[in-house]
Protein backbone atom coordinates (compact mmCIF):
# COMPACT_ATOMS: atom_id res chain seq x y z
CA UNK A 1 0.00 0.00 0.00
CA UNK A 2 1.33 3.67 -0.53
CA UNK A 3 2.05 5.71 1.60
CA UNK A 4 2.08 9.04 -0.17
CA UNK A 5 -1.31 11.06 -1.86
CA UNK A 6 -1.47 10.90 -5.22
CA UNK A 7 0.97 13.44 -7.11
CA UNK A 8 -0.99 15.24 -10.35
CA UNK A 9 1.42 16.18 -12.86
CA UNK A 10 0.92 18.12 -15.81
CA UNK A 11 1.66 16.72 -19.10
CA UNK A 12 5.26 18.96 -19.36
CA UNK A 13 5.89 17.58 -15.75
CA UNK A 14 5.40 13.99 -16.53
CA UNK A 15 7.78 14.61 -19.70
CA UNK A 16 10.32 16.24 -17.62
CA UNK A 17 10.51 13.48 -15.00
CA UNK A 18 10.27 10.90 -17.13
CA UNK A 19 13.63 12.09 -18.82
CA UNK A 20 15.00 12.94 -15.28
CA UNK A 21 14.10 9.38 -14.51
CA UNK A 22 16.27 8.07 -17.78
CA UNK A 23 19.33 10.35 -16.71
CA UNK A 24 19.24 13.27 -18.27
CA UNK A 25 20.45 16.58 -17.43
CA UNK A 26 19.02 19.93 -16.83
CA UNK A 27 20.27 20.79 -19.94
CA UNK A 28 20.00 17.38 -21.74
CA UNK A 29 16.11 18.06 -20.89
CA UNK A 30 15.96 21.70 -22.26
CA UNK A 31 17.72 21.08 -25.50
CA UNK A 32 14.92 18.08 -25.78
CA UNK A 33 11.92 19.45 -24.95
CA UNK A 34 13.17 22.85 -26.63
CA UNK A 35 12.90 24.62 -23.15
CA UNK A 36 15.87 27.45 -21.61
CA UNK A 37 17.63 25.11 -18.98
CA UNK A 38 16.23 28.19 -16.20
CA UNK A 39 12.85 26.55 -17.43
CA UNK A 40 13.45 23.16 -16.51
CA UNK A 41 15.12 24.21 -13.40
CA UNK A 42 12.00 25.58 -12.38
CA UNK A 43 10.10 22.89 -13.41
CA UNK A 44 12.15 20.29 -12.01
CA UNK A 45 11.45 22.63 -8.24
CA UNK A 46 8.35 22.15 -9.06
CA UNK A 47 8.28 18.36 -9.07
CA UNK A 48 10.39 18.22 -6.33
CA UNK A 49 7.91 20.09 -4.16
CA UNK A 50 5.12 18.41 -5.22
CA UNK A 51 6.73 15.09 -4.55
CA UNK A 52 7.59 16.85 -0.69
CA UNK A 53 10.97 15.36 -1.96
CA UNK A 54 14.61 16.89 -1.25
CA UNK A 55 16.07 15.40 -4.45
CA UNK A 56 15.32 14.01 -7.74
CA UNK A 57 16.41 10.58 -6.51
CA UNK A 58 13.91 10.62 -4.10
CA UNK A 59 11.24 12.16 -6.78
CA UNK A 60 12.03 9.05 -9.14
CA UNK A 61 11.73 6.32 -5.91
CA UNK A 62 8.02 7.66 -5.04
CA UNK A 63 7.16 8.27 -8.50
CA UNK A 64 8.26 4.53 -9.76
CA UNK A 65 6.03 3.64 -6.14
CA UNK A 66 3.34 5.57 -7.26
CA UNK A 67 3.36 3.65 -10.87
CA UNK A 68 3.36 7.39 -12.31
CA UNK A 69 7.00 6.75 -14.21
Amino acid sequence: MSTYPKIQLTTREQRILSLVAEGLTTPLIAAEMNLSPETVKWYRKRIIRKFSATTSAEVVKKAIEENII
